[in-house]
């Protein structure tokens, strides 16, 4: 599912909102966050679980995926090809709690990471498209 971040007859001072985020470096700060508060924090139990014994490698995919979802480089299209989300996902629960979770945890990792306000209620709605489709659970 590819969820474009603006519409071209928007003005804005940022060609995409990879460069509107800070690129890459913001990107992996983002993500690093992101993990670190899924793996510490009470709140997002149900979607920690979901993740196994180790989060390294679902730290390195989402980078990828972000970096190119926002607009920049393609790492995990050239690294894996075509995305396939939701199919990649379907090993995994994914329900409304967890969808909930994931998505109050990048909220809260945007915040703390200094996104852009109006960035930030961009990517609320797209992560929230994006988090709903993926459900595959009716729970």
């Amino acid at each position: 599912m590819n969820i474009p971040l603006y519409k071209p007859q928007e003005p804005t001072r940022h060609a995409t909102p990879f460069e509107w985020i800070g690129s890459e470096e913001k990107v992996r700060e983002l993500v690093e966050r992101f993990y670190d508060l899924m793996d510490i924090e009470p709140g997002y139990a149900a979607l920690r679980a979901t993740h196994g014994s180790t989060l390294e490698n679902a730290r390195q995919r989402l980078f990828w995926f972000l970096c190119g979802w926002l607009g920049g480089p393609q790492h995990y299209t050239e690294k894996f090809g075509h995305p396939m989300l939701r199919a990649r996902h379907m090993p995994f629960a994914i329900g409304i709690q967890e969808r909930d979770q994931w998505l109050a945890c990048m909220d809260q990792a945007m915040g703390e990471t200094g996104v852009d306000e109006a960035l930030r209620e961009r990517l609320r709605t797209s992560f929230f498209q994006t988090a709903d489709w993926m459900r595959n659970t009716p729970r």
